[in-house]
């Protein structure tokens, strides 16, 4: 018997969200083939994004908890916080960022430069962090000395060593250290 070869498939991550009073963007990877299949960011239920937004920005906490993702991206934007990804295009094979092969970086730098306000970028786990450093970080700060950067640790379900109360400690940390929160 022959096993057929499985190639994984190109995928296509989410456009930002974001509007002008933004001041915080915190970049992902690539959206989990549970957030592909719904079309929205941290779509999978185990994911401790929206929670953990909630409880870091309490005055949209109804709004950032919504089920309708539209709201809570509105809720966002109201909270001064951009949301994108690193990684705009790669190939992989399930959900996990080890998986990913082939990357294509999102425009960071662009979304920066249409975004003067933002003054803190956070880097949703390594993966995010590795490839902002890769194609991102000398760029920004030569373009963009006042914009400060923190790795966090990630919301994603397959980081189950931390609780959420863990996540909101470094999250908050981050914030603060930035002179946001």
């Amino acid at each position: 018997m022959t096993e057929k070869c499985q190639n994984p498939a190109r995928l296509h991550g989410f456009a930002p969200v974001w509007d002008n009073s933004a001041r915080v963007l915190i970049l992902g990877s690539m959206p989990s083939e549970a957030s592909l299949a719904a079309g929205h960011y941290y779509a999978h239920p185990a994911n401790r994004f929206w929670p953990l937004v909630a409880a870091l920005f309490p005055a949209e906490r109804e709004a950032l908890t919504s089920e309708d993702f539209e709201e809570r991206y509105r809720a966002l934007c109201r909270s001064g916080v951009a949301l994108w990804d690193t990684i705009g295009e790669c190939e992989r094979t399930g959900s996990l960022d080890s998986a990913i092969r082939a990357l294509s970086p999102n425009d960071i730098v662009g979304l920066l430069r249409r975004a003067p306000g933002i003054r803190l970028v956070i880097l949703n786990g390594r993966k995010s962090e590795a490839v902002w450093k890769r194609h991102a970080l000398k760029i920004v700060q030569a373009e963009h000395p006042g914009v400060q950067w923190a790795a966090v640790p990630s919301t994603s379900p397959a980081n189950a060593r931390l609780r959420l109360d863990d996540l909101i400690r470094e999250w908050q940390a981050a914030l603060e250290n930035a002179g946001i929160a």
